[in-house]
Parts: C-alpha cells; structure tokens; sequence
C-alpha cells in the first residue's frame, strides 16, 4: 500500500488531502483531514466529479452491438439508472440519498465516485453550456470542524474494467454497470457459469466452447423437435411441389391441399419455429454476457491473441459462413422462391456482418452451429430412413 499526502494551509487551517493506493487494485481511497487551529469553525462539502466528452472510442462491431456509453448511478427509487450523452444534453438530472455513486461507463471500462456509505449525497449529472463537456458530480453534506478540533471526510474512486467480482466488493449495486441489457436476469448467470468453467480449464476461449456445449445440451429436447420437423417437411417437399404444379393458381385451393397433406404426413410447420424461439433468450444473452466480458480482453485461444477483437486472419466468420450454408442446406426449400433466393444470400451476408465482430462471439456462433448440424444431420437422416 501506498499513501501520498498533499498539504494545504489556509490561514491556521490544515487541511491533508490523502490518496491511499493499494497494489493490484483500480481503487483510490482519498481521505481530507481538517486540522482547525483558527478560534472560528471551518465547514465545506466534499465534492467529487467526472469530465468527459462524447467521444465514442469503441466502434460498434455489428448491427445492434453497440454497448452502453455514458452515465450510470444508484438512486432510491432504482439500484441502477443509466442515461446516455443525448439523455443530460436533453435535460440534467440529480437526485439525493444516503451513500450511492455516479459512475461514468463505456465498453470495458468504467469510473465512479463511491462516497462514504453513511453520508448523504446529491447526485447531478449534468452537460456544461456551449461544450462538448458532460460532469458527473457528487456533493456531500456540509462538514463541520469546531475550532481546536481535527475533521476527516473520504470517499473512493474507482478507474478500471468493469469486473464483476470486484466491483460487487466495492459498492451496492456498482457491479450493474457492467451492462447485459434487458436479459440481465439469464446473461448474468450465463457468464457466471463461464466465469466457472474458466476457474476450472483456464483458458477463456475453451471455456466459451464447453458453455455453449452445455447449453446445447440443455436444449436437446426442444433443438430435436424443431430439427425433426424441418426433416419432415423436407421429406414432403416433392408432394409439396406437386401440389403447387396442379393447384398453384387457385390458392385456396392449394391452401385446403396443403392442411390436408400436413395431416396425412402428420407435419405441423409451426413446431419447426416455436422451440427455436424458446431458445432466442438464452443466445441472445449469451451473446451480450460474451460482448461485456472484459475478462476476453487479450485472452487468447488457437491463434487468437485476444478474443474481445475481430480475427486477424478472419477463419473464424469464414468457418461460420460455411456452417450457416452447411445448414441451409438441411433446412427445407422456402415455397417462395423469391424468399428462397433471400435464404440462399443468407450465410455470405452473416460471414461479412461476422467479419469485425469479437472473436469469442463468433468462437461461440462457429461451436453452436457445428453442434446444431450434427443434430440436424442424424435426425434428418433418420427422418429419410423412415418408411
């Protein structure tokens, strides 16, 4: 631990402003101590602020990737507020409660002021006139220093990666700026588990393959019966076309064809999609408990020298495009072939979407997608077999 002093006299006041560091830790402890020699009181607020601009250093990787950047704080009414840049140029805010912070978040990283927990605070957030300068402050409750007497007042700041662990340590409810969007409540024990399996193998890139294993296999069940649906209405798709060459104008007819060919082969295309959809949560917050997790930054794994930026050699998005065509193929024709056409475009616009995304997003895809062709192969494949 280090601590640095910086003095000040005010008249027959002294007043210590210490910075207390400790190794291995993003944390400042800074403490005032109010020495009051003078025959009158001393009072004043402790105030602590962040500046920034609105520059955007991160580069959105995808179409909707973009993580959170602006101001974030805890207030009585919610654990955890968040309001971008646009939110306070539109309108300041502030609020007043006991202990809390104001934190300023951006992708990875983060700062926040952490006041003493038994003090009361008013929060403000706020963009200074005619700049491109936005304050996130707190100011504290007057301190009062009789003469003779010796006054302390501290808070801590904290400058580094939103790391989970450490922040839950720090404050309450500080960890939420590590921001999964509105599936939270999956992607937080999501990355706890692959924070889990990491602890036990130790490489983050082996860690994402074996989750997303062990969630592929808790949707074994629903993935079959989508899977063996798909399989079915591949299997008729010859009495479909038929169908279509005899009854193709009269569409009501082709309708009334159709219900009736789905009944005789026991097919329901709607069982195809609804397991699917039971799954869209999960993915979905995985992909964003992947896209927060610092702990990818210059983690490593095969040739990737860090999973939190693009493939430099790009065999990742390629191997993803091939497994997105590999797929389409098992899947069944669309009947429209306009819609068909669209489908077949499908895999080159995603490998060219996955061409600047994280690598440990798209190690995550690659693993999901080999895993899915494998089922969907064997159970086509028995669905073909079937008389």
């Amino acid at each position: 631990k280090l601590e640095v002093d910086l003095v000040f006299q005010q008249g027959a006041v002294t007043i210590t402003k210490r910075y207390g560091f400790t190794r291995g830790s993003y944390l400042v402890d800074l403490k005032y101590i109010i020495k009051n020699d003078s025959q009158l009181s001393w009072t004043a607020s402790l105030v602590g602020s962040i500046k920034r601009d609105s520059h955007n250093p991160v580069v959105a990787p995808g179409i909707g990737m973009a993580p959170f950047l602006g101001a974030a704080t805890s207030t009585l009414e919610s654990n955890y507020d968040k309001y971008s840049f646009e939110d306070i140029e539109e309108k300041s805010f502030s609020h007043k409660r006991e202990g809390g912070w104001v934190a300023m978040i951006q992708h990875y990283f983060m700062s926040a002021w952490i006041p003493a927990p038994n003090t009361t605070n008013t929060y403000i957030l706020k963009k200074n006139d005619n700049a491109d300068m936005y304050q996130f402050s707190f100011v504290g409750a007057p301190v009062l220093v009789q003469p003779g007497e010796t006054g302390t007042v501290n808070a801590q700041f904290y400058a580094g990666p939103k790391d989970v662990s450490e922040l839950e340590k720090i404050a309450p409810f500080l960890d939420l700026t590590v921001d999964y969007g509105f599936l939270w409540m999956i992607a937080k024990p999501l990355f706890t588990a692959l924070d889990f399996i990491h602890g036990l193998v130790g490489n983050w890139g082996v860690a994402i393959v074996i989750l997303t294993l062990l969630i592929k296999i808790l949707f074994f069940y629903p993935s079959a019966i989508s899977y063996r649906s798909m399989a079915k209405m591949r299997k008729v798709q010859p009495k479909m076309q038929k169908l279509k060459e005899n009854y193709g104008d009269d569409r009501q007819r082709m309708s009334q064809e159709l219900m009736k060919l789905y009944k005789e082969e026991k097919v329901n295309p709607v069982s195809g999609c609804l397991p699917m959809l039971l799954q869209m949560p999960v993915f979905i917050a995985l992909y964003w408990a992947l896209m927060e997790s610092v702990e990818l930054r210059h983690a490593s794994f095969l040739w990737l020298n860090d999973l939190s930026v693009k493939d430099p050699y790009f065999v990742l998005p390629l191997v993803m495009g091939l497994t997105m065509w590999i797929q389409q193929r098992l899947n069944p024709t669309p009947p429209d072939p306009m819609q068909a056409k669209i489908m077949q475009w499908m895999p080159v616009f995603f490998t060219g979407l996955f061409l600047f995304f994280p690598a440990g997003l798209v190690v995550y895809w690659v693993v999901n997608n080999t895993l899915s062709i494998i089922q969907q192969y064997v159970i086509t494949k028995q669905i073909e077999n079937e008389k």
